[in-house]
């Protein structure tokens, strides 16, 4: 779909288990790398041009990439990840028996976890701050479950959508002084302007939570999340399997993060002047902002 941090790991993560499942580019496989930049009629073009060099099989990354493929053929193998609901996202019957030509691994957050993780950093809090693309269905999925979780503690949700990484630093100043900390999903847009979040988020002192670990890296406080490169790599060994003739998209069961773990940039915990409980630095992966 686009370049940044999580797609681009989940990416390598897909090349590697296609290597480890017997499938290595040069040797006994040709990939036929394509990124739309965020743009839906690039990724029509790509479709129409997999579909004319007649491939054996698509891999895609993230949800508006796979509906795109999906809905472009349905012959061709697709091996999908970085989706959040394969389900809710019109590509399966089922997680469990998908029923069409479309199988892979899901990115879904465990959003509850993450707002008691929020809590333990900033106890005090009572509203919760989201930034989203109102048109990616991964994220309204996440969102939704947001709610969903901050109704039960009884924290209210400040949201704020955007159509493209241009709204994204307004919609950030929208919600200073109007929350307590903000909850970011694997949202595309947003993962791929970070900077511009950050920006915004450290200068207020709000704590900041991300969706996954590319997002910390990129500045954003903490996460308790999924490692993309990993569910990439379990989509590439499921590739393999399929391109091997073991398996077939239709009967094989989607397939959910297999690594979750706990990380805090130190760099971003100093400049926002917060202090995080001990025993969470303990357990912790610590890093600090890469620069893009």
């Amino acid at each position: 779909l686009m370049q940044h941090g999580a797609l681009d790991q989940a990416n390598q993560g897909m090349i590697d288990g296609l290597k480890a499942g017997g499938y290595e580019e040069g040797k006994n496989l040709e990939i036929n790398q394509q990124n739309a930049q965020g743009d839906q009629s690039n990724l029509q073009s790509i479709a129409q041009q997999f579909l004319s060099d007649e491939v054996d099989m698509i891999l895609s990354i993230a949800t508006p990439s796979t509906q795109v493929m999906a809905a472009a053929t349905e012959d061709i193998p697709i091996v999908g990840t970085a989706i959040t609901s394969f389900e809710q996202a019109g590509l399966v019957n089922s997680d469990e028996e998908p029923g069409t030509n479309v199988t892979g691994t899901h990115d879904m957050t465990p959003v509850a976890e993450q707002i008691d993780l929020l809590l333990q950093v900033v106890p005090d809090a009572k509203t919760i701050g989201t930034i989203y693309t109102s048109s990616e269905k991964n994220s309204q999925i996440q969102v939704g479950i947001l709610k969903e979780v901050c109704a039960e503690k009884g924290l209210t949700v400040e949201e704020r959508t955007i159509t493209s990484v241009n709204d994204i630093q307004q919609a950030a100043q929208s919600l200073v002084g109007e929350v307590d900390a903000i909850w970011l999903p694997t949202d595309n847009n947003v993962a791929s302007a970070m900077p511009q979040v950050v920006g915004v988020t450290d200068e207020a002192g709000l704590v900041t939570l991300g969706g996954e670990e590319s997002q910390v890296t990129a500045g954003a406080t903490l996460t308790y999340g999924i490692n993309f490169y990993q569910i990439g790599y379990d989509a590439g060994l499921m590739a393999a399997k399929i391109l091997d003739g073991d398996a077939e998209p239709a009967t094989m069961p989607i397939q959910g993060p297999s690594d979750l773990k706990l990380v805090i940039n130190t760099e971003a915990v100093e400049i926002i002047g917060v202090d995080i409980p001990d025993e969470l630095m303990e357990q912790a992966e610590l890093v600090t902002t890469t620069a893009n």
